[in-house]
């Protein structure tokens, strides 16, 4: 009797993937990070949360995301069996045995040395003896530091609580730290942001990031995401969100010259005339409106990222609906509607913001967000800078990426470094135009406006004064647009 009662306990006992499912919830714990969540410009997005969103849907129950403060926090959580899976950017190591389980995720990286360029490069880790590493709290890298340690016993290293791995690769940059640890996969989404950081060597051999389960579950939960991966492996939806998050990092270095006046000639006059256009009904320049055209799709009017944005002027859904767009391929009505969505965003900046910083400000919120504009803003006036000027403000905003700054925000955590290469882009792109346009332009004239500029403008253009440009590292001044 005693046996037949504990069989129709345990046959009676709902799975962890049932519970989720009568709950109609899917409990998600997560830390901020470019390779992992973000909010971007239309919503939450990252490697890790697109996958986990597809699986929620999958499943055809809410996800709902907590946000730590740090990896902690999300192993406390999951070893509490708080939440049903945690995105931590973490691998399967042999200390979480017993505590949790790991399912990888496709993405392999490794821990690597990086270090200042004017630090002497180091070889091996015994060059790294008595010279301390830094490292963020509960990573990959402890670990293999510690084994690492058995064959070099100077080896030392210092745990940043409160730092991420951004926060470790500025101050690598300024010189501040010598020598750091950081994932590989965090070192190319944010490499090109910190030229004088350079990578060194590798802890040990690359290691599949997974996702972490409460080892209280049962094996129902992570059973059926590995179905799940399964599944979109074979149907290609994972190759294109890998493509999506990390395809184009090899790319970022470059974009051709000769590429842009060659599509100056071959493209552009096919577009020209909606550009002028559309540029005068919202008073613009209509090289400004081309330039942002040529960042955002090379002028291809039938250019779609993974995202789902799409068209000449790469407009999102929520954009084209809101500016009257009912066919983002079409070229005129996506330049039409480009133009209409820089106006209501030029607007939206403060009238005592003087030209053309105004514009620059505009295309800033144009690619980030306004409201994350503002938190640079804040941050640029609480450090006694002027928060009117984009030369100051463009200092501010890459730190949008680092969780010391960004959590004094109203907004958090945004890819700061990426507006700032929009505009200079743009900026770029545009003087070109106005000197092929205007052959004979010296750099007095070139704060006039065209023909197109309403009587009255007094020639407060939306456009460059080449005494304003200010100057980014020579690697961040040629980036292609992010398709």
């Amino acid at each position: 009797m005693l046996t037949f009662t504990l069989v129709l306990s345990a046959c009676s006992r709902p799975t962890t993937l049932q519970q989720i499912k009568a709950e109609g919830v899917l409990h998600v714990i997560t830390r901020v990070a470019p390779s992992i969540y973000y909010k971007g410009r239309d919503g939450p997005t990252g490697y890790d949360y697109e996958l986990v969103q597809l699986f929620a849907e999958h499943l055809g129950v809410e996800l709902r995301i907590r946000v730590a403060e740090d990896n902690t926090e999300i192993l406390s959580v999951l070893a509490q069996d708080f939440a049903h899976i945690g995105l931590a950017g973490l691998s399967g190591q042999k200390q979480f045995q017993g505590q949790m389980r790991a399912l990888a995720t496709g993405i392999e990286v490794e821990s690597v040395v990086v270090y200042h360029r004017d630090s002497p490069k180091p070889q091996a880790l015994a060059d790294l003896a008595e010279k301390p590493l830094h490292i963020v709290v509960d990573s990959n890298h402890e670990p293999q530091l510690e084994e690492a340690r058995i064959d070099v016993p100077q080896l030392s290293w210092q745990v940043h609580p409160g730092l991420d791995a951004a926060g470790l690769l500025a101050r690598v940059e300024t010189g501040e730290l010598p020598y750091a640890v950081v994932s590989s996969n965090e070192l190319a989404l944010n490499h090109v942001f910190f030229p004088d950081v350079k990578e060194a060597i590798p802890l040990g051999p690359p290691r599949e990031l997974a996702w972490l389960f409460p080892a209280k579950q049962d094996r129902s939960l992570i059973d059926a995401a590995g179905q799940f991966f399964g599944m979109l492996a074979e149907d290609g939806t994972m190759e294109q969100i890998t493509e999506r998050f990390y395809g184009h990092l090899d790319r970022l270095n470059y974009v051709g010259a000769l590429t842009f006046v060659r599509h100056t000639e071959k493209r552009l006059p096919k577009y020209e005339s909606l550009f002028r256009t559309y540029a005068d009904q919202f008073a613009m320049d209509w090289r400004l409106l081309a330039a942002i055209g040529y960042q955002e799709s090379h002028w291809r009017p039938r250019a779609t990222s993974p995202t789902g944005v799409r068209g000449l002027m790469m407009l999102t859904r929520s954009t084209a609906k809101y500016v009257g767009v009912k066919d983002r391929l079409s070229a005129e009505q996506s330049i039409r509607g480009g133009a209409k969505y820089l106006n209501i965003v030029h607007d939206q900046i403060p009238d005592r913001i003087e030209e053309p910083d105004r514009t620059w400000f505009a295309l800033a919120s144009y690619n980030v967000g306004f409201g994350h504009l503002e938190d640079a803003r804040i941050l640029t006036e609480q450090a006694g800078r002027n928060p009117d000027r984009w030369l100051d403000v463009k200092e501010f905003l890459p730190l949008l990426t680092q969780k010391e700054w960004y959590s004094q925000t109203k907004f958090g955590y945004a890819r700061g470094h990426e507006p700032v290469i929009y505009v200079q882009n743009i900026r770029r792109y545009y003087d070109v135009l106005v000197r092929m346009t205007e052959p004979a332009a010296t750099p007095d004239t070139l704060l006039a406006d065209d023909s197109s500029t309403p009587p009255g403008n007094n020639g407060e253009a939306l456009m460059a004064a080449p005494e304003i440009q200010a100057a980014l590292p020579e690697q961040l001044t040629d980036v292609p647009p992010t398709l």
